[in-house]
Order: structure tokens, then sequence, then C-alpha cells
């Protein structure tokens, strides 16, 4: 039986089937299956759905797809986790949003989902998050990575305002922040202090893979 879930969980997020996906997870927690091994078994297919999309072989509705199926499960099994005190193992915490007037969400999805993936806990706050926000959880998580996303050009200064509170606040050298977003290109991040940007979900990743001696 233990198998059939974790192929089961693989295969609904490769084709993008959420209903069965959440299906799985809650037949995992019934079944009393280990949580971290269903969970990698959807992290394992969200790594290939990351991979095949940065080939150029799959489109950015195919990774929405996955991330959301892959979400649906993950919901479940997360919450079985928190239940039953089962630690995770982690390459680092990451506290990411949509800065403060902005309200998109997919591309920071798209980041978040594969941090997961990656190993990374992630903290995901949100769209149109303040600068105090974004601050606090910091702080409340211990993160060692802030990733902030801005799609518009009239929200990207909203990245820069977090980082001089961070630095008002006394924090800056103890996060890493990496920035994105259509609103967002290098000459920026240089421009506000950032430590990285990357245009892509799966360079995001790699770039905090890096931050994190990987």
């Amino acid at each position: 039986m233990s198998a059939e879930i974790l192929n089961n969980l693989h295969q609904a997020v490769i084709e993008y089937d959420a209903e069965a996906a959440a299906a799985w997870a809650q037949k995992a927690v019934d079944d009393q299956f280990d949580p971290i091994e269903a969970l990698d078994a959807l992290t394992e297919a969200i790594r290939h759905i990351g991979d095949l999309f940065g080939q150029g072989e799959l489109w950015l509705p195919d990774l929405i797809a996955a991330a959301e199926t892959m979400s649906a499960a993950t919901t479940i099994l997360e919450e079985e986790i928190r239940r039953t005190g089962i630690k995770q193992k982690s390459l680092g915490i990451v506290v990411i949003g949509t800065v403060a007037g902005d309200i998109h969400d997919i591309g920071k999805q798209m980041v978040g989902t594969l941090l997961k993936a990656a190993g990374f806990e992630v903290h995901d706050l949100g769209i149109n998050i303040q600068a105090d926000d974004f601050v606090e959880a910091i702080i409340k998580y211990d993160a060692q990575i802030l990733a902030l996303s801005a799609l518009l050009t009239t929200t990207a200064p909203q990245q820069r305002k977090v980082i001089e509170l961070l630095i008002e606040k006394g924090i800056r050298d103890k996060v890493k922040v990496m920035v994105g977003g259509g609103g967002i290109n290098a000459n920026f991040a240089d421009s506000i202090g950032a430590d990285g940007y990357d245009p892509t979900s799966p360079g995001a990743v790699n770039l905090a893979r890096r931050f994190m001696g990987q």
C-alpha cells in the first residue's frame, strides 16, 4: 500500500490532478503513513516538472497546474506534520511575499513551491505585504532568506523600503534578500542593495541554494 500511495501522489502531480493528489494525501494520513515520505514523492514530481520547465519542454501553465496540484496535497500533509510534531530537515528558512500595493501571486507562488521542493522551509506571507510585516516574519521564523516579489514598476520601490527597514532594525546582515518579478531587473536589484536577482523560478531556487552554501 505504501508504494501505491507514493506512486499515486507522484502521478497526480505529473498529471496536474489536484483532486487525486488531495485524496491520496488524505489516504496517507488515514493510514498513518509517514507524511515526510509522502511529501518527498510530491517534491520529486514537482522537481521533474521544474526541470522540464527550465529546459523549455513545459510552459508556465504547466508549472502553475503542477504547483496547484502539489498544494492540494501538501496542505493536508503539512497539517499532519504539525499535529504529530514530526521534524523536517531543511536547507534553510525562507520568508516570501509580494510587496505592498501589488496583488500578483503567480510568480511568487512558483518560487515558493520550487523552494519547498528543493528542501527549504517556506513561509509565504501572501500578497500586498507591508515592510513591517516582512521584518516581523523574519524575526518570528528566524529566516535566513527573504524573497520579495513585485510585478509592477510602480510597486518595485517597495522592495527598497523593506531593505531599508531591515537596516534600520539592525538585522540586514542576518538575512539574504532575493528579489524578482516583472518589475525587476538586475540593475534595479543592485541599486537597492539586494543580495541577488533571477528572472526565473528555477533560477531563484538556485540562488537560494547558493545563499545557503549548497
